[in-house]
């Protein structure tokens, strides 16, 4: 018997997604913050850093509940795409998965939601109509469609394997922000 509201893995790897040309990853130089004010700003870099594999040592871990991570990139950007990596050693099941972008640090204006699995509202930010997923070394991939924002935030609550959450990487790919005062 499968579940329809789960998205289940595949043994083909997923499309590529088309995207303008000149996009860069914002991520590695945004400000990342979460919901866990134990956190260290040396923990959170590891969000960024590049490395996606889903030891140890490159997952943050996020005590059990509603928890989020958040990214500033200093001033809006037009996003195209963000892949998000859970711990995915061995595949699991991730909960109440709500991805959103903002100008407003709190999330309380202007939010976008681009994507939302949370069907029961328990995160307190909209029921979700977006099938759960089995995270992969693929991360899950979220057409951004070149929203201007300035912060990314995403939340979820555990894992099929696990109450806590598990974070291992972010990419935002973006065009660079031009300023304002080069003419261009």
């Amino acid at each position: 018997m499968t579940d329809p509201l789960i998205e289940y893995l595949s043994d083909v790897p997923r499309s590529p997604m088309m995207v303008p040309r000149g996009l860069t990853n914002l991520a590695p130089a945004s400000t990342v913050t979460c919901s866990d004010t134990n956190a260290t700003a040396q923990t959170l870099a590891k969000l960024t850093d590049g490395d996606k594999d889903s030891g140890d040592a490159g997952i943050i871990y996020l005590p059990k509940g509603i928890q989020w991570v958040q990214l500033d990139f200093g001033a809006p950007h037009e996003l195209y795409a963000i892949v998000i990596w859970f711990a995915h050693d061995p595949p699991q099941v991730v909960h109440h998965v709500v991805i959103q972008l903002s100008d407003d640090p709190e999330f309380n204006v202007g939010v976008r939601t681009l994507f939302n699995n949370d069907r029961d509202n328990s995160s307190g930010r909209g029921v979700g109509t977006d099938r759960e997923f089995f995270e992969t070394y693929e991360g899950r991939l979220v057409d951004a469609k070149g929203i201007k924002a300035r912060y990314l935030r995403c939340y979820s609550k555990g894992t099929s394997e696990s109450h806590l959450n598990k974070y291992t990487e972010v990419e935002v790919y973006g065009r660079p922000r031009i300023s304002e005062n080069s003419g261009t």
